[in-house]
C-alpha cells in the first residue's frame, strides 16, 4: 500500500473509542420580563424576571429582562426558540395583583390594513411588547407555544413610586406559575421554595 494514501484510508476507518449517543436536544425556552422599573407596577415583569435569572433551571431555557426595548425581544428571538414566556403588568380590568395566565394571538403584519400596517411600520421603537411579538412574527422568529403571565396594576403610570403591594405579592404567584409551565414544557421538574 502507498503510503501517500494512507491518511486518507485512516479517515474511513471507524474511530478506536465509542461515539456517544447524543439523545434529543432540550427545548429552548425564551422567559422575557419587559416593564419599566421607573414606572411603579409596570415594574412587575422585570422584576419577575430577576427572581427567575437567580434560579436554577433547566437546560435550554433564557431568562432575559428586556425593560421597555422591545427591540432586544425580537433581536433575541432571532437566536431561535421553541417557545416563550412573556412577564408584565397587563389591565384586563381584573381586581389589583390579580396573575393572569394569557394565551397571545399574535397577528401579522400582513393582515393588517394598510393604515394599520404603515403606522406599525413607521414606529421603529417597538417599545410595546405587542410590536415587539408582530415584528418578530413578520421576520419568522416568533415561537408558536407562547404564554404571557400578566399582573393586573394598580398603577403602572406614575414614575418614581414602587410597585404596590397587590402587585408586590403577586410576583410570587408569577414565578410559581411559570416555574409549573417550564416544567410541563420541559419535563423536568424544577424545585421552588
Amino acid at each position: 500500500m502507498d503510503d501517500r494514501f494512507a491518511a486518507w484510508q485512516a479517515l474511513a476507518q471507524p474511530p478506536d473509542e465509542e461515539v456517544a449517543v447524543v439523545g434529543p436536544k432540550p427545548l429552548r425556552v425564551l422567559v422575557a420580563g419587559v416593564g419599566n422599573l421607573l414606572r411603579a407596577d409596570d415594574a412587575f415583569g422585570v422584576v419577575v424576571a430577576h427572581r427567575l435569572m437567580e434560579m436554577d433551571l433547566p437546560d435550554g431555557v433564557k431568562v432575559v429582562e428586556t425593560g421597555i426595548a422591545g427591540i432586544a425581544l425580537v433581536q433575541e428571538l432571532q437566536a431561535g426558540y421553541d417557545a416563550m414566556v412573556i412577564i408584565d403588568a397587563v389591565d384586563r380590568d381584573r381586581p389589583p395583583g390579580h396573575v393572569m395566565l394569557i394565551e397571545l394571538d399574535v397577528p401579522h403584519v400582513d393582515d393588517m390594513e394598510w393604515g394599520e400596517r404603515y403606522d406599525f411600520l413607521a414606529d421603529v421603537h417597538l417599545a410595546t411588547p405587542t410590536r415587539a411579538l408582530i415584528m418578530s412574527k413578520s421576520l419568522g422568529v416568533l415561537p408558536e407555544k407562547l404564554l404571557m403571565v400578566g399582573c393586573q396594576p394598580v398603577d403602572a403610570e406614575t414614575p418614581g413610586i414602587p410597585m404596590s403591594p397587590e402587585v408586590t405579592a403577586a410576583c410570587d404567584v408569577a414565578v410559581r406559575e411559570i416555574l409549573r409551565h417550564l416544567a410541563e414544557l420541559t419535563g423536568v421538574p424544577i424545585e421552588h421554595e
